[in-house]
């Protein structure tokens, strides 16, 4: 991503988690799914939160694995970032049936999906999650593809990390941003169309400049018609930073309520210079709150868990491709939180 100003770079799609879809998801007595990592993993109590948790993540591949090789401690730490619901983020190639596995295995569980649409053409503007779809009709066909594996089951989605942010802050060449506006217009109103879909907006985060600045972006990115917008996506700002951050842009753009991704942000940003410090896999950092909808603030809809924590930003100091599971750095995210 670019920078502190940026989300962090993407989530992966965990391998265990393309097995579960390809072999579907078996009901335990609870109406849960079975946990076959062989971590233990359980769902959260409905009432304090009611997104899925995938029990064969990343997270409760390595709780297992610590598990077989008698590393109790570590896996009992890591274990606080695998029974907590995590961002699906959402691979174009299988776009249709991640959406309609993640989602049905929601279902079975009572509980909804968190997606993430993370494939806007020119994405990341070339940096370490670069890529994206080739052009507008191709994001079209895979927008098409993740609502129709959505269908009618309840899914919240997280769209576009970035998208309008890298317009604001001139990181987008302006001869794509007419394009964008209308895709995201296209995509919320898709979702929309959906029987039991909610949808936000990113809307970046508390760091990177001023809520004037991305306030006529989002309404011409259609956030009118989203449930309301993201903030805080992959990044490390106090919650308390973020709320006020939300509750300003909210001013601005109709009243329109907001979630904040939490995951990675229990001790703040980092604050020591450095070309990457502040946002590529930087030292130090805790897990921030739990995701809930009970957040005691009409305007704060959840805190998310949008970046899996434990997922490497990108390949610097030392870690592994962006998306990619990196234990050692779950393991000090894990340590670090109260």
């Amino acid at each position: 991503m670019y920078g502190s100003r940026g989300a962090g770079a993407r989530a992966s799609v965990a391998v265990a988690g393309a097995v579960l879809l390809l072999a579907g998801c078996s009901s335990s007595d609870d109406g849960g799914d079975k946990d076959k990592s062989g971590a233990g993993v359980s769902q959260q109590p409905k009432d304090k939160d009611p997104f899925w948790v995938n029990p064969d993540g990343n997270a409760a591949e390595q709780v297992a694995s610590y598990l077989k090789d008698g590393k109790k401690e570590d896996a009992e730490l890591i274990r606080r970032i695998a029974e907590q619901p995590t961002g699906q983020w959402l691979t174009p190639e299988n776009a249709e049936q991640e959406a309609r596995g993640f989602t049905e295995a929601a279902a079975k569980a009572d509980r909804d999906a968190l997606l993430v649409v993370y494939n806007i053409p020119h994405r990341d503007c070339g940096q370490f999650s670069g890529g994206g779809a080739a052009d507008g009709n191709a994001y079209r066909a895979f927008i098409d593809q993740v609502a129709k594996g959505i269908g009618d089951r309840a899914a919240t989605v997280i769209l576009e990390p970035d998208a309008v942010l890298h317009m604001v802050d001139d990181c987008t060449p302006e001869e794509f941003h007419e394009e964008r506006y209308d895709l995201l217009r296209g995509a919320i109103e898709k979702f929309k169309s959906l029987k039991d879909t909610k949808v936000y907006l990113d809307a970046g985060n508390a760091g990177w400049g001023k809520p004037d600045d991305i306030a006529e972006p989002l309404k011409l990115a259609g956030v009118e018609n989203a449930d309301g917008f993201a903030v805080n996506v992959s990044n490390f700002y106090k919650t308390a930073d973020s709320t006020a951050y939300g509750k300003e842009l909210s001013s601005k753009v109709g009243g329109k309520p907001f979630v904040i991704d939490t995951s990675r942000n229990g001790n703040g940003p980092y604050t020591e210079e450095g070309s990457d410090e502040e946002w590529c896999n930087p030292p130090g950092r805790a897990l921030g709150e739990t995701p809930t909808t009970d957040t005691g603030d009409d305007l704060v809809d959840a805190y998310v868990w949008v970046k899996r924590p434990g997922e490497s930003d990108g390949t610097c100091k030392g870690g592994p491709k962006a998306g990619q599971w990196w234990p050692e750095y779950a393991l000090e995210l894990a340590k670090a939180s109260k």
